[in-house]
Formats: C-alpha cells, structure tokens, sequence
C-alpha cells in the first residue's frame, strides 16, 4: 500500500478487484459518515496529487474513493480499454460501493458521485441511471455530447479512438449520453454540473440543461462563469462549490427519513 499524508488526511492506493484506487481518508471524517467516489477525465489525473481538491475534501470531512479505469469513459461497455470482463461502469457501482461499505460501513445513498470532463459527464450519466444509489452528483465541465467526437475530426484523437473500442457509431455512443439517460419521473435529488462558456463542451451542458428545465427537475449549474476553459484553473475554481454541493447533498439525504 502506497499512503501520502499530510495535515489534511491520508491518500492510500489500494486494489478493488485488481485495480488501482486511490482512497482519501479525512483528518476529521464527517461525523455522519459521507463518502463520494471520484470519477477522473480522460488524462486519468490522480486525485491523490492534487492538492486544491484534497484541502476542500478535507475541510468536509468527505471520505473518498477514486478509481483508476484509463480512457474508459465509464461506460457499461467491455473493452481492453479498462478490463475485457467488467465494465468500468460496473466496477463503480458494485465493486467500489461495497468497498466502501466494507471499509467505512457507509452505504448508498450516502455515496455522491464527483466527476471531471470525462469523470463529469459519467457522474451525471451514474446517477440518471441509479438515482436511488447515487441521489447527490457533481460533475465539472462534463464532456457530455461525447458522441461527437466520433463525428469529426477532434483536437485530441486519442479520445476518439478510446470511444471507437466503446461505440459502434456516433448514434449507438448518443444513446449513451447523460442527456438521454435522463428519466423524466426518476433523477436524482442533487445535481449540479458547470462549465465555462468558451469551453468546448459547452454546448452539450446547456443542451442538458434545457432538458431538465422542460421536464420541470430540479437541479443546479452555472454555465455562464469563466475561468480558462477547460483547464485545471476552471476545475480548481469550480472545486469549492462542486465540493460543497456533494456535502451539502449527502448532509440532507442523511436527515431524510427512511422510506
């Protein structure tokens, strides 16, 4: 076991069914015991070094699990991408949570999702496809119309050819958009998304967006602050909030009375 310490908590890598996940431990865990999974971008970017995230983790007590499944997209799709045998969409919502019901003893649904870009969109997508196990989700410049990509030439080919070994076409990886995954009698209770408006996923959160606000559901965003696009200065910039929405949420579904 690999641990990073410091006045904020512990970061440990550990192996959920053969793969690697990085686990954050807060100084001061939240005294009713929250937890949220971390799903990370297509740059597979540990959470366990990035400070900025790790101090607003930290300062609500959230313990954390964030997997490490590569260009995966976090779809229910086989691929050698993550593991030709269970999808990285399964490994999250059966392997994960009952790792952390078996480490910490927390159980859906105080477990919020906490995405970025590529993580974003599969946060929001997670809890349209398991509202009740996943009520709160965060999701930071989600890349939600990632179809797209399988359309046109993109910036980053690498990522398209990541989707070609998931999709069939850019229909069959549209069906599989967070957009078309949401159900208008069944979402989760908490969702806030964000993205900056030169962003290039833009559009696709504003798309959403409008959907949610015609089906009449609940839900928060800000897609009209700027803070560098789609960088590391707008995640960080958005983090604070993100953060404090996955705790808040997690804080109220933990006072709701069990049905």
């Amino acid at each position: 076991m690999v641990q990073k310490t410091s006045a904020a908590g512990a970061w440990s890598s550990v192996e959920i069914t053969g793969h690697r996940v990085s686990v954050f431990e807060p100084e001061r865990p939240h005294p009713h015991g929250l937890a949220a999974i971390y799903l990370h971008a297509a740059g597979c970017e540990d959470l366990a070094d990035d400070p900025v995230f790790t101090a607003e983790l930290a300062a609500r007590g959230l313990r954390v699990v964030a997997p490490h499944t590569g260009e995966s997209w976090w779809s229910d799709r086989s691929s050698d991408v993550f593991d030709a045998d269970r999808t990285a969409e399964h490994f999250v919502v059966h392997d994960v949570v009952h790792e952390i019901r078996t480490r910490w003893g927390i159980e859906p649904p105080r477990i919020g999702l906490l995405g970025i870009s590529m993580g974003g969109q599969a946060a929001l997508r997670l809890a349209y496809k398991h509202p009740a196990k996943f009520p709160v989700a965060a999701a930071i410049s989600p890349a939600i119309d990632f179809h797209l990509w399988l359309e046109q030439p993109p910036a980053q080919p690498e990522i398209a050819a990541a989707l070609r070994r998931l999709y069939r076409d850019p229909e069959d990886a549209r069906q599989d958009t967070a957009t078309l995954h949401v159900h208008p009698l069944n979402w989760p209770r908490h969702q806030f998304f964000c993205t900056d408006p030169i962003d290039h996923w833009h559009e696709g959160a504003d798309r959403l967006q409008m959907k949610l606000m015609s089906l009449g559901i609940p839900h928060e965003c800000d897609i009209v602050t700027s803070a560098g696009g789609h960088s590391w200065d707008y995640f960080h910039a958005m983090a604070p909030r993100a953060v404090e929405f996955v705790a808040q949420g997690l804080e109220q579904e933990h006072l709701r009375l069990p049905v």
